[in-house]
């Protein structure tokens, strides 16, 4: 068993060693009331979504203000592409790189954001709130520490890999854990010309071995293309902040 929470038995399906027959129904039914209790809960533990030795596990960070359909799509599209068993919905306090004036309460947007994944290989987490951190590197170290037995990919789009080199010990992030771009055209080319895909060059898997991306040591990374959305947070807020229900 993973350091951390817990886990029953009845989760453990698609993770090696775990149990292959539980059905999605039953497991969308475990998870459920486990969710809104690490969601809730100030305990750094409880706050790591239920899982068990052997997941592949994608970690996706994001301010989710607010959370929209491709959040959802780009961790489906992950499921599938890098044969993972779960995507973790890592909700920030708040980036670092961006203006925090129009951030919704944490909560607020770890409650939309579990309103719309609607998937059980989909958990929502408020941990970096939790641990008090900012930065994904803190995070990503805290969870190798306390769930050393799980396989972690970090996903990004492709707009983030453009400014990579911009975030706190970005080199670290890189050597501690694999990360998965997802192509946003535009944004291609930028992102592929930037100076951490440029330093990165000589990790980087071709995207027909993206499946292996978690069993691989980092660094490494993979650049996925095929999926097309054109959603942001940004376009779906107002001026003032609010969110557009439109």
């Amino acid at each position: 068993m993973a350091p951390g929470r817990p886990v029953r038995d009845d989760l453990r399906a698609g993770a090696g060693s775990c149990e292959e027959n539980a059905s999605e129904k039953n497991i969308a039914h475990a998870v459920a009331p486990l969710n809104k209790a690490y969601l809730a809960s100030p305990s750094a533990d409880r706050a790591i979504p239920p899982h068990c030795n052997g997941m592949r596990v994608g970690l996706l960070g994001g301010s989710f203000n607010p959370p929209h359909l491709a959040h959802r799509s780009i961790s489906l599209f992950a499921i599938k592409r890098l044969k993972l068993d779960r995507v973790w919905w890592l909700v920030t306090p708040g980036n670092p790189l961006k203006d925090g004036s129009t951030l919704h309460d944490i909560a607020e947007r770890a409650e939309a954001a579990q309103r719309l994944a609607r998937d059980p290989r989909i958990d929502v987490s408020c941990l970096e709130s939790v641990i008090g951190t900012r930065y994904t590197v803190d995070t990503v170290r805290y969870l190798r520490r306390r769930a050393s037995g799980l396989r972690f990919v970090w996903i990004m789009g492709a707009d983030n890999l453009a400014q990579f080199h911009r975030w706190q010990h970005w080199r670290r992030i890189a050597s501690e854990v694999p990360i998965a771009v997802i192509d946003r055209p535009p944004q291609s080319f930028r992102a592929l010309a930037s100076p951490a895909s440029q330093a990165l060059a000589r990790y980087r898997l071709p995207e027909n071995q993206a499946g292996l991306l978690a069993d691989c040591g980092a660094p490494a990374w993979v650049f996925l293309t095929g999926l097309k959305l054109n959603l942001s947070s940004t376009g779906l807020r107002n001026r003032d902040g609010s969110w557009r229900t439109k």
